[in-house]
């Protein structure tokens, strides 16, 4: 017996449990089953289920699987999982009925599951079905023949099937309808297959529960091409010419229900149907990703205003395809593009979004992507405004994605952008380089373009940055630019630059470049030096013309004017005689006018002048009784006149400082002059001036340069010859005699002066000549 006080203790621990645990829950999802082993079903059979509650470690639940095979055995296991197994003696019980419940159960309580009361066949899992085959028929290329072997014997019961099949490489199955399957078969004809195409076929059975799928892999028989040729062409322009190279280029059928072994083509021109069909052979051969093998079928020149048809038909080994057929516009008279065409990446695709072009007969659009010289292309249909690319595409691969509006086989413009799938930093920076030699405080920079493949996406900008003098300077531009002038350096100053290309994934950095500024600006020494000749250039004008303007001012200063003796008038003439001034000689060399005068009445012209010949000899060869006559630059040194016993030895010792002149009065007209009808004797006047010597005749060496400047420059009438006869005139007033004259004889033309001397010369020498009467 229990005592007391073990019971009271018992009563404690429940209690002390019950405070930290709960009662069972009841197991739910009850499941058991018996496998195929070789050729039989096995005898263990197995059960799992769910627990239902809270279970803790302080009140632990047990577990007992009870199986009765009804009128036969009771099996009970326990466990504290939530899985276990019984095992049948000998067999397994096939055709009984069997009742499964699970047991839950503590301290604090037990409960039982639902019970479960089946065939015992209902529980078995038999082997998916074995040796699958299936035979592609040539006259059934759609409906290949399945065969299989059941995996347990008739006599355990009658199996039933499911069968399946997709293309390979899909994973979407196609479910064959369970009714159209009858039960206990080894074979089934598939039906709707595409002829040529690879498949994946799987079956399994079920006698309790449903076996596992077993299958392979089949193709499908050929069979004639069910579809057009996917035909498109490609365009360049060619230089220096009016032509197009065109490429015609095809896909295979989408059905091609087979291997294409040639296409046949034919090119039209206008409505000119009756030219010949070429066949092209192709090797047939497929791409190892699934994508279609892209055949070139003709390469050609094409007239820009040549519009051409190109019809294509493919063949394989069971027949022909319907034929396709591509209208190659004139240049120029494409029909309008989509409007309004955006791309983008998102979902690891690139989509496009487009409008409609306004075309009535529009049938359907062609997307085309190129990367360098691979182009691929998809068509869509004509109510398709937003798509995704179906190709393999690349990251980090740049294309030109174009959409064609297709009006009944005319290619409308394209509508085109640019694209990355994935964009990410540039594997280089670019080239730097200078343009051209660095100014004073300017350089221009150039850098070429990161190659295509290696920019990785859009360059979005470029930063410029350059050092020198100690600082560091950064300039960003745009993506597009490949130039750019750095100002505001400074001269003769080296500077180190470099460029990051950036797109919107990162940047690269290119190599450093160096240059050194120029000290002076390209030309700036050219300005200097030129500048400073115009400006002595134009100095040296002004002054000339300024020379010029102001010369008379300028030679009253630096020469001054000196009167001239030797232009004044030494000659007082009678009244009777008008007096008449005479061009001077030309071989003067004193600048003195030389005045004939008519000694011989009744003579002619020349006669006088023979006449007057002597006289003039005498004149010049007399140095004697030379004048000083008017200061000329002929004479060699100032002499005493015949006078000058007249007036005394004081006389001489002033000849230095005065003048004397003299006048003759001839008795006959000067020549050119009407003579006096009363004749009368030539007199011989004279007369003292005050006037100081000429510098020419204090000093002989300077008479003849003097007399050779001015010889030019005399006028034919003498002011000074004048002056010298109203002087003479007031002598006479005064008083003082005038004395008569003749010629002296003809032995005074052997003192004949010489052509060098001047004509003042010769005139003093005619006044010392005479002799009063």
């Amino acid at each position: 017996m229990v005592s007391a006080g073990e019971l009271l203790l018992l009563a404690g621990l429940v209690l002390a449990a019950a405070a930290t645990g709960d009662p069972p829950g009841k197991p739910e999802n009850v499941f058991c089953v018996a496998v195929q082993e070789k050729t039989t079903i096995s005898s263990t059979f197995r059960c799992d289920w769910a627990t239902v509650g809270r279970q803790t470690s302080d009140v632990p639940t047990k577990y007992t699987l009870n199986v009765v095979v009804i009128h036969i055995r009771n099996y009970s296991v326990s466990t504290e999982g939530t899985h276990a197994q019984v095992e049948f003696v000998d067999t397994y019980p096939h055709f009984m009925t069997l009742e499964i419940w699970v047991e839950a159960h503590n301290m604090l309580g037990k409960i039982e599951s639902e019970r479960i009361t089946q065939d015992a066949n209902s529980f078995v899992k038999t082997n998916p079905p074995s040796d699958i085959k299936v035979i592609s028929e040539k006259y059934f290329p759609t409906s290949p023949l399945m065969n299989w072997t059941q995996p347990i014997n008739k006599s355990y019961g009658k199996l039933k099937y499911e069968i399946r099949f997709c293309t390979s490489g899909s994973p979407n199955w196609t479910y064959v309808p369970k009714g159209d399957i009858a039960t206990d078969i080894q074979s089934f004809r598939l039906q709707s297959l595409q002829p040529y195409t690879e498949y994946i076929t799987q079956v399994r059975c079920q006698l309790g529960h449903w076996s596992d799928w077993s299958g392979t892999t089949m193709k499908t028989a050929e069979d004639r091409p069910t579809s057009k040729p996917d035909l498109w062409r490609t365009i360049a322009e060619v230089d220096g010419k009016n032509e197009r190279r065109v490429q015609f280029i095809s896909k295979d059928p989408v059905f091609a229900n087979g291997r294409i072994i040639t296409f046949d083509i034919k090119i039209q021109e206008q409505k000119n149907d009756n030219l010949q069909w070429d066949t092209i052979l192709v090797n047939g051969s497929e791409s190892s990703d699934g994508q279609r093998v892209i055949t070139v079928l003709k390469d050609m020149l094409l007239a820009d205003l040549r519009p051409v048809r190109l019809c294509v038909t493919a063949n394989n080994s069971v027949g022909t395809s319907p034929m396709a057929s591509l209208f190659i516009s004139a240049k120029g008279r494409e029909d309008p593009p989509v409007k309004g065409l955006k791309v983008w990446s998102a979902e690891g695709k690139l989509w496009l979004q487009w409008t409609p072009p306004n075309g009535p007969d529009l049938s359907e659009y062609v997307v085309e992507w190129v990367s360098g010289e691979q182009t691929d292309w998809q068509r869509e249909n004509k109510n398709t405004r937003l798509t995704a690319i179906k190709g393999n595409l690349e990251g980090f691969v740049r294309y030109t994605v174009s959409v064609y509006s297709i009006y009944s086989g005319r290619i409308g413009k394209p509508a085109s952008k640019e694209a990355y799938l994935k964009e990410g930093a540039p594997l280089e920076g670019p080239v730097v380089r200078l343009n051209d030699k660095p100014g004073r405080n300017e350089a221009e920079l150039g850098w070429v373009e990161i190659p295509l493949h290696r920019q990785r996406g859009f360059i979005v900008n470029y930063t410029i940055n350059y050092t020198g003098g100690g600082e560091t300077h950064e300039v960003t531009v745009p993506g597009n630019t490949v130039s750019y002038t750095l100002k505001s350096l400074s001269s003769n100053t080296k500077y180190d630059t470099w460029i990051n290309a950036s797109t919107v994934r990162g940047s690269a950095q290119s190599s450093t470049h160096s240059f050194t500024t120029l000290k002076y600006a390209p030309g700036e020494v050219e300005s200097i030096v030129v500048g400073v000749s115009l400006g002595f250039m134009f100095v040296v004008l002004m002054t000339m013309l300024l020379c010029l303007y102001k010369k008379d001012v300028i030679k009253e200063n630096v020469w001054p004017r000196i009167p001239n003796p030797g232009e004044s008038t030494i000659g007082n003439w009678s009244p009777d005689y008008p007096l008449k001034a005479e061009t001077p000689k030309e071989n003067c060399l004193s600048g003195i006018s030389v005045q004939d005068v008519d000694v011989c009445d009744g003579k002619s012209v020349f006669e006088e002048d023979k006449a007057c010949l002597p006289l003039k000899k005498d004149k010049y060869l007399s140095e004697e009784h030379s004048s000083g006559i008017g200061g000329s630059s002929c004479m060699s040194s100032p002499r005493q006149s015949v006078s000058d016993s007249d007036e005394g030895s004081d006389m001489a010792d002033t000849t230095a400082s005065t003048v004397q002149y003299s006048s003759v009065v001839a008795s006959n007209g000067y020549k050119g002059q009407t003579p006096n009808p009363h004749p009368q004797q030539a007199v011989f006047s004279r007369s003292e001036s005050t006037q100081p010597l000429l510098d020419s005749e204090e000093n002989p060496d300077m008479m003849i340069q003097e007399s050779s400047r001015q010889s030019q420059g005399f006028k034919q009438e003498n002011p000074a010859e004048i002056h010298l006869l109203e002087m003479d005139q007031q002598q006479e007033e005064e008083g003082v005699e005038s004395l008569g004259f003749c010629p002296l004889d003809e032995e005074s033309e052997q003192t004949k002066p010489s052509e060098g001397q001047s004509a003042a010369s010769s005139y003093m020498s005619q006044r010392e000549g005479y002799r009063p009467q």
